[in-house]
């Protein structure tokens, strides 16, 4: 019997932390709004990009770049301003969903050293897919952002409408 509760205990505990496991890491998987626009498509969750062109990292919800600079990696929200000419919406960028990547600089230099002077990249900015409009600083963000109030508001409306409607229904005709 003894057994038993312990057993029904574990699988009690060890569900809970599944679930409370399962919350976080689905409050952690979307940062789509928040990713800048000239980065690219496909990932709705981005804690670093790598930046093969001038061998920087920025990080997304931190909205900073991580930087080699007298010996030792700095941070600022601006690039320094050697890096004037660099363009974000011409280069490639690497997504990185790892803590402190440039820890690894070296690893990741030479993994994606082919991929400097690449232009290839469908950016946020430029995308078509209604997704990406809920990123405020896509071009089509406004216009989403209407949309969704007059939806929001025709479903209330509606929902009025229709508990008016069984309300009513309701009442005896005299």
């Amino acid at each position: 019997m003894r057994y038993f509760f312990g057993l029904i205990l574990t699988l009690f505990l060890w569900g809970a932390s599944g679930t409370s496991n399962a919350q976080i890491s689905t409050s952690l998987n979307f940062n789509l709004d928040s990713q800048p626009a000239w980065g690219p498509t496909g990932y709705d969750y981005v804690e670093y990009y790598y930046l093969p062109d001038i061998g920087v990292y920025y990080s997304v919800p931190q909205n900073r770049y991580y930087y080699y600079n007298g010996g030792r990696w700095r941070y600022s929200s601006n690039l320094p301003s050697r890096y004037s000419n660099y363009n974000f919406y011409k280069s490639y960028k690497v997504v990185i969903n790892e803590r402190e990547p440039w820890h690894n600089h070296k690893t990741y230099r030479d993994k994606y050293s082919s991929y400097k002077n690449r232009h290839d990249q469908l950016l946020i900015r430029d995308s078509q897919d209604s997704k990406y409009y809920q990123n405020k600083n896509h071009p089509k963000h406004d216009n989403w952002v209407k949309q969704q109030k007059q939806d929001n508001g025709r479903d209330k409306g509606n929902n009025q409408n229709n508990n008016s409607k069984k309300h009513n229904n309701g009442k005896k005709k005299n």
